[in-house]
């Protein structure tokens, strides 16, 4: 029984302010000018899909992984549920979502599970945002899918999103509730810094990529080089040229996510015939389709540099993983302390 309560009646002799709430044991109080201020626990959960990222957040943040329990029915329906208490927490999910459609899926059980739960906040980690590339309308009769999520996310309850490296910024604008959009920058500049490449020039294989490739060319003060493609279909490059001088460079090329790697190896194999001296990649997610280890391995890559926001189905020499751990850990601390999230940015 808490201090200053007798019975189901406040004790009114009580040194204790008779409106001062009862926290529980997981809140930390502080006074400030002489009122109690309550602050929420942190709670972290994390989906199927995703758990071992989440467990690396954790780990980071100093919180242990919070416990889900899942029921799954023969017909392969799932019914998730947090085994522990989150009322007036604020609660973190992480799951990517990526392949298959069910992890989408279970994500919103969660966020709906964690609002029914009576959690302060239901703060939604996606460190992989999957279906960010149907971002617009660009022929008759299709969805706009990256809308359409970013919909569901909301009716399921979701607070705020935390995510990694739009396919297109401006799917922050598809949400009516913050987001928080971090640059996978912050992982790989500090590696690329530490190769010492001597002619380092930066390359973007489609001219959709120029601004992200631009911010890491500003940063090291180097030129940057444009692979113009055209394709006729999804994963089917048609045509590739170069515009830009890479002869004798050490030519990193730039993209946000990699799927068939079909067209990152046609650049890479463009670059390298028209005189890069070397050519790597860096990619933040590893979708990683159809045959795209097979290309990666036969390509004109010495490397392509991934995050761990989608694990790899397989292992290769040529492929290196950074994890995103440390800078998600970081800013769930900073969004809980409600302070600004500027410092995870590379300042350009």
């Amino acid at each position: 029984m808490p201090d200053g309560v007798i019975g189901n009646t406040l004790d009114f002799d009580s040194r204790k302010s008779r409106f001062e709430p009862w926290s529980g044991n997981r809140s930390v109080e502080s006074r400030y000018a002489g009122f109690l201020i309550r602050r929420m626990a942190v709670r972290i959960f994390s989906g199927r899909a995703t758990t071992y990222l989440a467990e690396k957040i954790a780990q980071a943040y100093g919180e242990s992984l919070g416990q889900v329990n899942y029921q799954q029915f023969s017909d392969g329906e799932m019914s998730p549920y947090l085994a522990e208490s989150v009322r007036g927490h604020d609660v973190f999910i992480v799951q990517s979502t990526f392949a298959p459609a069910d992890n989408f899926m279970e994500l919103l059980l969660m966020i709906d599970a964690a609002r029914r739960a009576s959690a302060e906040n239901v703060n939604v980690v996606i460190p992989y945002f999957g279906y960010a590339r149907q971002d617009r309308k660009d022929k008759p009769r299709v969805a706009i899918a990256a809308k359409m999520i970013a919909n569901l996310l909301s009716a399921a309850g979701a607070h705020r999103i935390m995510t990694c490296d739009l396919h297109a910024d401006q799917i922050q604008g598809f949400f009516d509730i913050p987001v928080d959009h971090l640059d996978g920058a912050y992982i790989f500049i500090p590696y690329l810094k530490s190769l010492n490449l001597e002619n380092i020039m930066f390359a973007t294989p489609d001219v959709g990529g120029i601004k992200r490739a631009r911010s890491f060319a500003k940063y090291f003060t180097a030129d940057l080089a444009v692979c113009d493609k055209y394709r006729k279909e999804a994963n089917k490059v048609e045509s590739m040229r170069l515009i830009g001088e890479v002869e004798g460079k050490d030519v990193v090329l730039v993209d946000d996510l990699v799927d068939t790697a079909g067209t990152i190896c046609k650049a890479a194999q463009l670059l390298k015939d028209n005189g890069a001296r070397s050519v790597r990649a860096v990619c933040t997610h590893p979708v990683l389709s159809g045959n795209a280890y097979e290309n990666i391995e036969k390509s004109n890559l010495e490397e392509i540099v991934v995050t761990d926001t989608i694990p790899l189905k397989q292992q290769t020499p040529k492929i290196k993983v950074l994890s995103v751990s440390n800078l998600f850990a970081k800013a769930i601390r900073k969004i809980h302390d409600h302070e600004s999230i500027s410092s995870l940015f590379i300042k350009l």
